[in-house]
């Protein structure tokens, strides 16, 4: 059976989550807490792209708080102020996405999410992007121990919500990401702005 909203190679689209669907701000938790230059001591010292990596790929943040206390115990009041005040760091919905999601959802192609974020923090996600909660559903890398760009996440995608990565459109902001899904056979589009998503998935014959 032929979804309306779709060309005949297109049956989903999986949005990434985190600049994709809603803005992510890592300094957001720190305005008026932290000086910006204790912040960025903070980050440079513990690598925060690889240190979050490691939360959104299961590791839980008790742990990653005891990381730090023994090896640079001055930054725990950093990070302990990063986990407290996490809903800063998602300042509101990516503009323009909302609607790309309720126009897909209308059409009658499925719309799914698969995002890296902690499982402790991502409950935070849908009040600040109330579009997620219209997804059909969402793999959260932090649930389920694995984290993009690792294949066997886009492989758990497509097993868990029967997906046929050849006829899905994946929108990630992550190049590497974007790369990865490839590989594993998704038609995978890198974000940059709602109205570009809108005209990639025109391309494909999507109609939104």
């Amino acid at each position: 059976m032929s979804v309306p909203g779709a060309a005949p190679g297109v049956d989903a689209v999986v949005f990434d989550l985190g600049n994709v669907l809603v803005r992510w701000d890592p300094y957001g938790p720190y305005e008026g807490r932290l000086p910006r230059a204790a912040v960025d001591a903070f980050f440079r010292d513990v690598d925060f792209p690889a240190f979050n990596h490691l939360q959104d790929a299961g590791r839980p943040w008790a742990h990653a708080r005891a990381d730090v206390q023994a090896r640079m115990p001055q930054h725990v009041p950093a990070l302990d102020l990063y986990v407290e005040h996490f809903r800063a760091a998602l300042p509101g919905p990516v503009p323009g996405s909302a609607d790309l999601v309720r126009e897909l959802r209308a059409q009658g192609v499925r719309v799914l999410g698969l995002t890296n974020w902690s499982a402790e923090t991502f409950h935070h996600a849908e009040p600040a992007a109330p579009a997620i909660g219209l997804l059909e559903a969402v793999l959260v890398s932090g649930e389920v121990g694995l984290a993009k760009p690792d294949p066997r996440i886009y492989r758990l995608l497509a097993e868990r919500f029967s997906l046929d990565p050849a006829r899905t459109v994946f929108l990630d902001d992550s190049a590497a990401n974007v790369a990865a899904a490839a590989a594993e056979g998704f038609a995978a589009v890198l974000f940059t702005t709602a109205p570009a998503a809108r005209a990639e998935l025109a391309a494909r014959a999507v109609r939104v």
